[in-house]
């Protein structure tokens, strides 16, 4: 239960402080700025690996948990909790958002900029990278130690940095389906919830190529 507890933790603490930036960049007309949102999400989520890395692996993020599940390195009994709980987390800080910033438009809910098929191939292809990194300095599915955090972190920020503005960057199920949800902006959720997946299990298959002894 504390694993599935610091789940739930971690996600909300991801999407209130990284969509809880972009909503602030929103309402402020650009104080923060893109970068400031990209240099956010890259921040909480290195710090949330140091934080919680040895208790949960600090998944926070639906798609990481099922690469993990069928990499074999994650047991299948827990995957229904950890989804369980990662989505609740970013439920909950969707609604806390939406709570102390009514006059957001949107939440920062991820939505293409141009079209829906890019959007989907982009999120693929930034999973893909994310997940192999992950699966290239984690342990067992533990994210641990100081290179693990800063390579992931970094890698979180480089991919919001570039690809913000077309796709929402949001490599994550979790994080997107929480403010559409709230925000009733459901209309291309469908590249965030499948994409990230498909991406992620690409990169399972790949490393499995790499790491072939």
């Amino acid at each position: 239960m504390k694993k599935y507890g610091v789940e739930f933790l971690g996600t909300f603490i991801l999407v209130f402080c990284g969509c809880g930036a972009a909503v602030v960049d929103e309402i402020t007309h650009g104080a923060v700025t893109h970068v400031g949102v990209a240099v956010c999400f890259g921040l909480v989520v290195m710090a949330l690996i140091y934080a919680f890395g040895d208790i949960s692996g600090c998944h926070i993020n639906p798609a990481v948990t099922l690469a993990f599940t069928v990499q074999k390195s994650f047991p299948l009994r827990e995957l229904l909790p950890y989804l369980m709980s990662q989505f609740a987390g970013a439920l909950f800080a969707a609604e806390t958002l939406h709570l102390l910033f009514p006059q957001s438009n949107n939440l920062a809910s991820t939505l293409p900029a141009f079209g829906a098929m890019q959007s989907f191939v982009l999120e693929i292809i930034l999973t893909f990278i994310l997940q192999l990194v992950i699966l290239q300095v984690a342990t067992g599915s533990k994210e641990k130690g100081w290179f693990a955090g800063a390579a992931i972190g970094s890698v979180v920020l480089l991919e919001a940095m570039f690809a913000g503005p077309i796709s929402g960057a949001s490599m994550n199920p979790a994080r997107s389906l929480g403010p559409a949800l709230v925000s009733q902006h459901l209309e291309h959720i469908w590249v965030y919830l499948t994409a990230p997946v498909l991406g992620a299990l690409l990169a399972v298959f790949v490393y499995q190529i790499i790491n072939k002894a």
